[in-house]
């Protein structure tokens, strides 16, 4: 199968979706693999590495979306990239297309087949694709809610653990599943005062086993988060729906009750956002202050540490890269139901039920399409 991977023109996107490794692997498996020219750079994965795996370097975006038959990606794809698909050809990045309506309606016009990393399951009901940049934007969260909470940002000017004879702040995690807990790591590692709301009592339940007096578990109700958003000095939204919208947790008149400067992350701004006052921010531009309140809203946090970012992403696509380049797209698809748990878009109709029900869509079951 020939591969192909373009560069990144999200802003401020610097991943690129195969490292020479993945590369060389695809190679020896028969493949080939097209990068477009210093698709790698940024992060130090120049032309020359690509070359010696065995990869073709091309000038264009467009000459890599004409001839490839599988295109793999890492960001959801941008206005300017939705000419270039093509009927049939396979699309494999995130896509997080709850949220976004037009890039839908663009990917079921063109026929392809797109393939959502975020929507990827594995056996133990995981989402494998989502969770390395899960741990990336759960410790990122807690470093980018210090810094805004530094006087230049508009924050309260806290220091996260405080000093000798002054308290530490209060950070408040809604979500304990990988963003949570990456998040509550690192601002216990800080000295924070750490809450984590969830509404599985089992999952905490092993966070207060794990960590014992170093953070306090509230199993998550109304009551329970307006209580304990309106105390914090920095709340983290790390809720998600696989698939689907995120739920607006905290409402605006909660957030008008915070303390002036105190700070938002929300990680879950991919798939919408968890807190009302929420929209999508870039690294270029990554802030904003609403009610006196800092938001924190990056789509694509992991971007800020993209080599760190790009290595974590490839050690779980691989495998899948493989199995859909050795199989083709509808053999792997048909004997794995965990990739066939990530097919968002097949040739015109939406094949994932909680992005059919977000987008009012009618959903197709896939294997009604695939037999």
């Amino acid at each position: 199968m020939l591969i192909g991977v373009p560069k990144e023109i999200k802003i401020h996107e610097n991943r690129v979706g195969l490292t020479p490794a993945s590369v060389r692997e695809l190679v020896v498996h028969g493949h080939q693999v097209i990068m477009e020219k210093n698709a790698g750079l940024a992060i130090d994965l120049n032309d020359d590495r690509y070359q010696t795996a065995g990869a073709g370097i091309v000038d264009t975006a467009e000459e890599i979306y004409s001839r490839a038959e599988l295109i793999v990606k890492v960001k959801e794809l941008q206005p300017a990239e939705f000419q270039y698909l093509r009927a049939g050809q396979i699309l494999f990045t995130y896509l997080h297309l709850a949220p976004d309506p037009t890039q839908a309606e663009r990917l079921l016009d063109s026929g392809c087949i797109a393939i959502a990393y975020e929507t990827v399951t594995d056996k133990y009901g995981g989402l494998p694709l989502l969770a390395p940049m899960s741990e990336v934007a759960g410790r990122m969260s807690i470093q980018a809610g210090a810094h805004a909470l530094e006087m230049d940002q508009g924050g309260r000017g806290m220091l996260l653990g405080g000093v000798s004879g002054v308290p530490s702040a209060k950070v408040v995690v809604i979500g304990g599943g990988v963003v949570g807990t990456n998040a509550a790591r690192v601002a216990m590692g800080m000295e924070a005062h750490v809450t984590v709301l969830d509404k599985s009592i089992h999952r905490l339940q092993q966070l207060d086993l794990q960590y014992g007096s170093r953070i306090n578990t509230v199993f998550s109700t109304v009551d329970a988060i307006e209580e304990h958003v309106s105390m914090a000095d920095l709340a983290i939204g790390a809720v998600l729906v696989p698939g689907a919208a995120t739920p607006r947790l905290v409402g605006r008149e909660l957030i008008k009750k915070m303390n002036r400067g105190s700070v938002l992350v929300d990680v879950a701004i991919d798939q919408g956002g968890c807190f009302a006052t929420s929209r999508p921010t870039t690294l270029a531009d990554p802030m904003y202050l609403l009610d006196d309140v800092v938001h924190y809203c990056v789509a694509n946090m992991p971007g800020a540490v993209a080599r760190t970012s790009t290595f974590a992403l490839n050690n779980v696509t691989l495998p899948f890269v493989l199995s859909i380049a050795d199989k083709g797209s509808r053999k792997a698809l048909i004997d794995d139901l965990h990739l066939r748990d990530g097919l968002n878009v097949y040739q015109g109709q939406l094949t994932h039920p909680a992005v059919a029900h977000d987008l009012n869509i009618l959903y197709v079951n896939p294997l009604e399409l695939l037999r």
